[in-house]
């Protein structure tokens, strides 16, 4: 797939030719992308197709059977653990069900990173950082000393995002942010998110579902389907193209719904 990026910018996310093997299942094969700077992208696939996989592909959770990725300019496959160190202090992720450390409080679990790379700092000044990213978040002052089981869903989730900004990233990898939401909760985290990455010129890599947020805040969306991207593009321009998974998800009854509203 031929991938052309405007005034010759440099992708701030390059994958080319990846593979990804689970013994004699294919996952992704020949798979190619690239990611602005500054754009939130969206990945969509139907089940199987290995979104997830890709995210960890890129963040170094996953070595690729075969291929490259670049991120942020720097090759991330077989490299020595102090450089990838280096290189992830520039993104922060929100796993799913935002990942918190039961045994930590919001506060704390929002300090973990800090305590990572910047272990000198002093607790008044990582408790300051935390109270910040926590407003940041949308969720109150107090929620800093609850614990993750004494919060809703949906606050979990902005616990989460707060933990991923922690440390002023550029890259924001957000896996299913919205899922287990009700409408109203999901429509304001894709508020929130859209503001953020306004504010912070964040880049933001967008693994989803829900055709909501596709249409509320992506810029563009990769389409993850027959082991590679087939296409990455804005929705106008998706629907134009005759490929059945394309043609069912962004159709069907949800997807017209969401362009509707």
């Amino acid at each position: 797939m031929s991938i052309t990026l405007p005034d010759g910018a440099s992708p701030i996310i390059k994958v080319r030719s990846l593979e990804n093997r689970f013994g004699d299942q294919i996952v992704h094969q020949d798979l190619d992308l690239d990611v602005r700077r500054g754009e939130i992208i969206g990945v969509v696939g139907g089940s199987g197709t290995g979104k997830s996989v890709l995210m960890r592909s890129v963040i170094g959770l996953q070595t690729p059977t075969a291929g490259s990725v670049e991120v942020l300019g720097e090759n991330m496959i077989g490299r020595e653990e102090d450089e990838a160190k280096n290189i992830r202090r520039r993104w922060g992720i929100l796993f799913q069900n935002g990942a918190l450390f039961s045994t930590l409080t919001v506060a704390e679990n929002v300090e973990v990173p800090l305590r990572e790379y910047f272990p000198k700092l002093g607790t008044e000044l990582m408790d300051e950082i935390a109270c910040y990213k926590i407003s940041m978040s949308g969720l109150p002052p107090e929620a800093g000393n609850k614990y993750p089981s004494e919060l809703s869903g949906g606050m979990r989730k902005r616990a989460g995002l707060a933990r991923a900004l922690a440390l002023d990233p550029e890259l924001l990898f957000l896996d299913e942010p919205t899922a287990g939401l009700d409408p109203i909760g999901a429509q304001a985290f894709d508020q929130l998110i859209r503001s953020l990455q306004k504010k912070l010129d964040l880049t933001v890599f967008l693994i989803t579902h829900d055709l909501d947020s596709l249409y509320a805040i992506c810029d563009r969306v990769a389409v993850l389907a027959d082991r590679r991207v087939i296409a990455v593009d804005t929705i106008d321009r998706l629907l134009q193209m005759d490929h059945p998974w394309i043609q069912e998800y962004f159709n069907g009854p949800r997807g017209r719904a969401a362009a509707a509203a």
